[in-house]
């Protein structure tokens, strides 16, 4: 059995009227901190966004989540963060936020493979 390692996830909920509290999956944030691994997976189900609110500004909401994946990712897409290591983005990204993509509470597992984990929550908690 190969070594597993403690990681950290947190679910990407889009809450598109923040008023009535309603929201959706729409992604997921590892962090394992042995490997100084951090990532986001997201995937936005357009029709459940719509439900909640038919005004709702899919773009504008694809966009938050494609940066909260370049924040992950480092480098220029990154930004300011681009210097922090891995738990410092990981950090930022699940605080408290009132805004229309907010992070869930932080959960913990076991893993050997925190890439495979995110696909794997990925797919379990939001696709």
């Amino acid at each position: 059995m190969s070594e597993r390692d403690v990681f950290e996830y947190a679910l990407l909920r889009v809450v598109p009227r923040v008023e009535r509290g309603e929201c959706i999956n729409a992604g997921v944030l590892v962090y394992c901190r042995a490997k100084s691994f951090v990532a986001a997976r997201t995937h936005l189900d357009e029709g459940k966004l719509l439900a909640l609110d038919p005004g709702a500004d899919v773009a504008g909401v694809r966009a938050a989540l494609r940066a909260v994946e370049g924040v992950c990712a480092g480098g220029a897409a990154a930004g300011q963060a681009a210097h922090d290591d891995a738990g410092r983005r990981f950090r930022w990204l699940i605080a408290p936020r009132s805004t229309v993509v907010q992070p869930g509470p932080v959960h913990t597992g076991l893993t050997a493979d925190p890439a495979a984990e995110t696909e794997r929550l990925l797919d379990l908690l939001v696709r």
